[in-house]
């Protein structure tokens, strides 16, 4: 075809295509491309046709991918490739499908025959810069977002971009001066905001973090990671001094309720709460007059540092100091609760603390001149039922600060009202839906192990732990993503292929641990199941609550899981095996419950790290301490009072300040203890490969010692790193293996 022929072809073609016979037009432009792809008119208008006669197709396309049925969007989009060759549309939707499925090779290489179509588009460079990035080539990547900004200069998106790959390569000083830019040019920019603090964190500069994080926040109120991070990195700073701006910070996450566990936050909350000067001042043993003597007047200093009353609402303050000041004034309180006036303040400070000695099950200690005043006021309240009047609200929220509501007989003559509201809630309305709740959830089997029916009584009695918000991922991840967030060695990649994971949470507690996975796996569904049933139906309240809806509860021994007949991607069991009268009878079950290639977390205590512990068991196995709720807190208390060096460790814990963690941490009625090298025996017998640790903090200490690259998949060196380090794993090893 020569230049008269190509020129009375395009004549042909436009007249075709303005008579609106768009079919014929095409083939008249595709067949002057196949002998000139070059032609810019050609091209041009071929391109107009197919976008035009795809409209309707990619309507159907982009329904069905906001949709998340990713695999019928690409079958299809490929399908109309073949037909609408020089739809930017289908080429781009096809690209971005695959990308939302991690297959990155496939979708940098639709992006790039989207640009063979049109060459200008920045964004599509920009997404090939990403895709190339989570590909791991960097290099390739920011040329990719050079290539953008030669087209559009001022785009900011790629500037954070570009920084995100130099903070990837290590390359802090880069990284931040591309977030320099990328703010400069949208000072709203609130990705950027965030990542500039990640990177200002990560080379130490901790405040100027917190500022940028504060931007981030400013932007974009519920950016769950920039909420996240601010906290983290106010947790990392040495507390010194009094800082209403960080008081603010961390009461303002709270406020967000599922984006961190509030216990998370607790230690570096108090600790910066107790520079506050009106708390500095009760905790002071020769002040505590001052609260006696002032009490109304002392409760609304307290409440203008809201954090403390928020905190005291959601979690166990692990804090002792803290503590005697809470007795203190629960104690004068009480003995203060006919005052005919009773401030606002001073009752939602009741209402707090109430809240907060519910949430540790009443861990506090109270004297005989308590005892006498709570008698006297169960008299007074049982007279005004019988007069038919309410008790006032001081006196019930008094009276909640000794005893749950649903535990005195005339609860149900209580009316529920605006001050009494939140804590008739979770002392009433919850603990009666939970019994409710047990009843709808099914049996697995009878528990008929002695040690087994021993620890589900324990939990019938107490649900573990007792909790009240936690972290959600509103940002759900695939599990090759999980795999890359925990740095975990794979031996079989076809786990990271499994797109709709099952998963089995063994001894999900009152459901912290099964509600945090199954948001955080997306596409998964979750059986979750727990020896004690009072346990399963605080998991399960809480589950409605949160509206999740891909998990079910089973009541169910470990050692019964094998009649299920069913395999899971996932299993998940932590801190359960070491409470069986033979753990290893129990991971065996476990193991056989696993799909070959599947993963497997488990949460085992450290023989090494709890020898206090251990210490602490043998005296209260000596002495017969019981196992009933007054001898714990007796015990409790003389640990408060020693000097002994031993208790100090147990004094910190932050399960030191809820009795079913006290009970779970020195009284339970079984416990096993591993080593690192009994675990790595284990797992050779089980036919399971060790994937790697879970602590960010832990690892990275490990690393300090141990540089090369494999040395965290090293069971022997983590062996000799702990035999330096014993208290590393206080709280209990927590490890990822495969089947293999």
């Amino acid at each position: 075809m020569n230049n008269f022929s190509t020129n009375l072809t395009l004549v042909k073609a436009n007249a075709f295509a303005k008579k609106g016979k768009m079919g014929e037009a095409s083939q008249l432009y595709s067949k002057i491309l196949q002998k000139f792809p070059q032609n810019k008119l050609a091209n041009d208008s071929l391109l107009k046709i197919h976008n035009a006669l795809a409209v309707e197709h990619h309507k159907q396309l982009l329904s069905l991918y906001n949709q998340g049925q990713l695999d019928l969007v690409i079958n299809k989009a490929k399908l109309l490739t073949n037909k609408f060759t020089h739809s930017v549309f289908i080429w781009n939707i096809l690209a971005s499908s695959y990308f939302a499925q991690e297959n990155y090779k496939e979708a940098i290489a639709n992006f790039r025959q989207v640009l063979k179509i049109k060459s200008d588009l920045p964004e599509v460079y920009n997404n090939i810069g990403i895709a190339l990035s989570n590909y791991g080539k960097p290099q390739e990547a920011i040329e990719s977002y050079n290539q953008a900004i030669s087209i559009k200069p001022n785009y900011a998106d790629v500037y954070n971009n570009i920084g995100v790959v130099f903070a990837g390569q290590g390359d802090l000083k880069k990284a931040i001066e591309s977030y320099e830019k990328a703010i400069k040019i949208n000072p709203n920019n609130a990705d950027a905001y965030n990542n500039m603090g990640i990177a200002l964190s990560n080379s130490g500069n901790l405040e100027k973090a917190i500022e940028s994080y504060e931007k981030a926040i400013n932007v974009k109120p519920e950016c769950v990671e920039s909420n996240i991070n601010i906290v983290n990195a106010i947790k990392k700073i040495a507390i010194n001094k009094s800082s209403p701006k960080k008081i603010h910070i961390l009461s303002s996450v709270l406020d967000k309720k599922t984006y961190v566990r509030p216990s998370s936050i607790s230690k570096v909350a108090i600790n910066l709460m107790k520079f506050e000067p009106i708390i500095k001042i009760l905790i002071e043993k020769p002040n505590l007059g001052y609260l006696k003597k002032s009490l109304h007047e002392v409760i609304f200093k307290l409440y203008e540092v809201p954090l403390l009353t928020k905190l005291m609402s959601v979690c166990p303050l692990v804090d002792i100091e803290l503590e005697n000041l809470l007795i203190s004034a629960r104690r004068i309180l009480l003995l203060s609760v006919t005052e005919e006036v009773f401030p606002i303040e001073s009752l939602n400070f009741l209402s707090a603390l109430a809240l907060q000695c519910f949430t540790n099950e009443y861990i506090y200690i109270y004297n005989e001149k308590e005892t006498k005043a709570l008698n006297e006021l169960e008299v007074l309240i049982r007279k005004n039922f019988s007069n038919g009047q309410q008790p006032s609200p001081q006196t019930v929220l008094c009276m909640a600060t000794y005893k749950a509501l649903h535990e005195y007989a005339w609860c149900h003559l209580l009316n529920n009202t605006p001050i009494i509201e939140e804590v008739f809630r979770r002392q009433v309305t919850e603990p009666l839906e939970e019994c409710s709740l047990k009843l709808d959830i099914p049996v697995l089997n009878g528990v008929t192990n002695e040690i087994s029916s021993k620890v589900r009584d324990q939990y019938e009695k107490n649900p573990y732990p007792r909790w009240v918000n936690l972290s959600l991922s509103y940002n759900p991840s695939s599990i090759a993503k999980l795999i890359i967030d925990f740095k975990l060695k794979i031996f079989n990649p076809i786990i990271s292929k499994v797109k709709s994971p099952q998963i089995l949470i063994a001894g999900c507690g009152t459901g912290q641990q099964s509600i945090e996975k199954a948001s955080y796996l997306q596409n998964c569904n979750m059986l979750a199941v727990d020896l004690s049933l009072s346990s399963l139906a605080y998991a399960k309240r809480k589950t409605n609550e949160l509206k999740i809806q891909n998990i079910e509860y089973v009541q169910s021994d470990i050692l019964n899981l094998d009649k299920l007949k069913n395999q899971f991607d996932i299993v998940e069991s932590v801190g359960v095996l070491h409470h069986m009268e033979n753990p290893m009878l129990g991971w065996k079950v476990l193991v056989n419950c696993l799909k070959p290639g599947g993963l497997m977390k488990i949460g085992l205590y450290s023989k090494m790290a709890r020898k206090t512990i251990v210490g602490l068991r043998k005296k209260i196995n000596y002495r017969g301490i019981e196992r009933n709720d007054n001898a714990m807190k007796l015990f409790r208390q003389e640990i408060i009072n020693s000097n002994d060096n031993e208790f100090k460790e147990i004094r910190i814990a932050n399960d030191f300040y809820s009795l079913s963690m006290l009970r779970d941490l020195l009284f339970h009625v079984q416990e096993h203890r591993f080593t690192i090298l009994q675990i790595k025996s284990c797992l050779s017998d089980l036919g399971l490969k060790f994937c790697g640790f879970e602590g960010d903090h832990i690892i990275d200490h490990f690393k300090l010692i141990n540089a090369n690259a494999s040395d965290i998949y090293d069971l022997d060196k983590w062996n000799d790193y702990e035999q330096k380090n014993p208290s590393s794993f206080i709280g209990m090893y927590q490890f990822w293996c495969q089947k293999v």
